[in-house]
């Protein structure tokens, strides 16, 4: 009888943590699906080197390529309005595309962040 009840419980634990299992691998897939990232161009140069300041800070890129990437952005928009405006939003994560899409980093789990910024640091590179 208490090798019955043992057994029943293992097996409710194990039905149990694959539910959970699966709910955390629908929530990922959802999150995976919805990762379309915004367009980039010269009209976004000074948010993009707001989101690569935010990646290097938040330990998502590694400082070198993206703080020199990030110079360099910033360089060709110093004093242009707009410009500033774009990186302060990308300082606190968000990025902006010419498209009207934006993507909040905020929103999704570290591997997508990584990825998110792995793209942002691509396109500012093909800005430079």
């Amino acid at each position: 009888m208490k090798t019955r009840i043992a057994l029943v419980a293992s097996l409710a634990i194990c039905v149990a943590g694959t539910a959970s299992a699966a709910d955390l691998l629908g929530t990922l897939k959802s999150q995976a699906g919805n990762f379309s990232m915004p367009q980039m161009d010269s009209s976004t140069m000074g948010n993009a080197a707001g989101v690569l300041q935010y990646c290097v800070k938040n330990n998502y890129l590694a400082g070198g390529d993206a703080t020199a990437v990030k110079d360099k952005l910033m360089g060709m928009v110093s004093g242009q309005q707009p410009q500033q405006a774009g990186y302060a939003s990308g300082a606190k994560g968000l990025l902006q595309g010419t498209d009207g899409k934006s993507f909040d980093l905020k929103s999704v789990s570290g591997q997508l962040k990584t990825k998110a910024c792995d793209y942002v640091l691509k396109n500012a590179k093909s800005l430079v």
